[in-house]
C-alpha cells in the first residue's frame, strides 16, 4: 500500500511539474520567405491602398500610363528602425523599388496629393 501511494504521489508531482514548466509550442514556424510585390500608381491614388508582405520584401511602385500627374513615395511612419525613403518625383513609367526590412507598418503618402488623400499602408510581417 505505501508503494501504491508513492508511486501516486511521483504521477501527481511530475503532473504538477509539467504545469509549473514553460509551455512549448512546438518548433518554431518556418520563416517566411521575402516577396515582390508591385503597387500601381495612378493619378491620386495607390493601388493597392493595404499590403501585407513579409520582412525582407521588395515593393515596386510603377506609374501607370493613368498617372498623367507627377507623384511621389514618402515613408512618413515606420517601425522603430526602419530606414526613411522618399522616392524622385516621377509620372508615367517610372518606377521605384524599396525593400522593407523592419517588421511592422509603414504609412506612405505622395506628398504632391496629400491633400488628396493620396496615402498607402504596408504591414511587413516578420
Amino acid at each position: 500500500m505505501i508503494a501504491r501511494r508513492t508511486g501516486t504521489l511521483l504521477a501527481v508531482a511530475g503532473l504538477a511539474a509539467l504545469a509549473a514548466g514553460p509551455a512549448h509550442a512546438g518548433p518554431p514556424a518556418a520563416k517566411r520567405k521575402p516577396q515582390k510585390k508591385t503597387v500601381k500608381v495612378y493619378d491620386n491614388y495607390f493601388g493597392p491602398t493595404k499590403l501585407t508582405v513579409n520582412a525582407g520584401s521588395i515593393v515596386t511602385w510603377k506609374w501607370t500610363e493613368l498617372a498623367a500627374d507627377v507623384h511621389d513615395v514618402k515613408l512618413t511612419k515606420g517601425p522603430k528602425g526602419a530606414k526613411r525613403f522618399w522616392s524622385d518625383p516621377g509620372a508615367v513609367g517610372y518606377a521605384y523599388k524599396q525593400r522593407l526590412t523592419k517588421p511592422g507598418t509603414y504609412r506612405i503618402l505622395c506628398t504632391f496629393h496629400e491633400e488628396d488623400d493620396m496615402r498607402m499602408t504596408i504591414l511587413v510581417r516578420k
